[in-house]
């Protein structure tokens, strides 16, 4: 496979025309004038092109590898919702039934040409979704129980998004990407959306990366801070992996997965969503520790008037306890002595 594509690469370099153009001849590719004053990497690249398309190659591997919806949501159903496996709407979800239940997980917020308007994208696993159509809007704390982070509202419209082109749909069927126009103001980052009064949410994405680099920022000119903030929301909602916060000094941070995520984020929020120009401070990375290991040996502490000693050892969390955490079953607000039933 790799000796026809190492010749014509090498023929190239060496700039041996005919043996390039012997080959690409061959192979039924005809260059253009234009091409042909091309060198080095330029025709190389050139040459791929119109022999190799990265895109063809790409959905082609997808084409061939990637199992279809009606496959893949059979087995994957326990993964994608929280709620009973044996309701209608997991039933819905694992057949992926255009006429059972609407189940759609929001998984990004697209900017659109409207300033502060996006459009909600997500997949459709169950259902038919449709412009005008009554759904509930379930955020990613919600609660069954008490209601909280619902909303019952009509999606104004559906699209189709293909790379930078949106077509408008007036339905668009399960096994399908979807752009929805009018939920945006009901969900941050991510939700689920359905129409079925029962109902659960399906399980949020757990992102592998956390933000460490942090950098604040400020507008060089004062009178601009309200397009600031306004910029800092939009590509927060945007940009799953980007956090923004507001320290009690007052000052902007943007949190990233790195050094060069943070100069994107800057990058997108000057041209982007403020458009206007800023001042960024060095980043800062935020260095964690953590232990392998149980302490071999018992540490010592005293308070400040010296009356109390506290001897401590330290050892790795449970897997079950960090996944509690995680989940949010766990926490420092909980009432203290069901916080220690579950550590004991």
């Amino acid at each position: 496979i790799m000796d026809p594509i190492m010749k014509l690469a090498k023929s190239v370099q060496e700039g041996k025309e005919d043996v390039y153009l012997k080959l690409l001849e061959g192979i039924g590719i005809a260059l253009t004038p234009e091409d042909k004053l091309l060198m080095g990497k330029e025709l190389i690249r050139r040459c791929f092109q119109k022999w190799i398309m990265a895109a063809d190659a790409l959905l082609g591997m997808i084409v061939t590898h990637l199992p279809s919806p009606k496959t893949a949501q059979v087995y994957r159903c326990p993964y994608l919702y929280e709620g009973p496996q044996d309701d209608v709407c997991a039933k819905a979800i694992r057949e992926c039934d255009p006429t059972g239940p609407l189940m759609i997980y929001i998984s990004k917020m697209v900017p659109t040409s409207a300033k502060g308007r996006f459009y909600a994208l997500g997949r459709v696993f169950s259902g038919t979704v449709m412009s005008g159509q009554k759904v509930r809007i379930m955020g990613p704390n919600y609660d069954p129980v008490t209601k909280n982070d619902l909303y019952v509202k009509s999606i104004t419209r559906t699209v189709l998004m293909m790379g930078r082109t949106v077509e408008q749909m007036s339905a668009i069927p399960c096994g399908n990407t979807c752009g929805l126009i009018g939920v945006d103001q009901y969900l941050l980052k991510n939700g689920t959306i359905s129409d079925h009064e029962e109902a659960r949410t399906c399980r949020a994405m757990k992102d592998s990366v956390s933000p460490v680099g942090r950098v604040a920022v400020k507008p060089k000119n004062p009178a601009d801070l309200p397009k600031l903030v306004e910029g800092l929301k939009r590509m927060s909602k945007s940009d799953p992996l980007v956090q923004v916060t507001t320290e009690e000094t007052g000052e902007h941070i943007i949190a990233g997965c790195g050094e060069l995520h943070v100069e994107i984020c800057i990058h997108d929020l000057m041209e982007e969503y403020a458009k206007i120009e800023i001042e960024v401070s060095d980043p800062v990375v935020s260095q964690k520790e953590t232990i392998s290991a149980k302490t071999p040996e018992v540490c010592l502490a005293k308070s400040p008037n010296k009356h109390n000693r506290l001897f401590c050892t330290a050892e790795p969390m449970e897997d079950k306890l960090a996944r509690d955490i995680e989940a949010g079953n766990l926490g420092p607000k909980d009432d203290a002595k069901t916080r220690v039933k579950k550590l004991v």
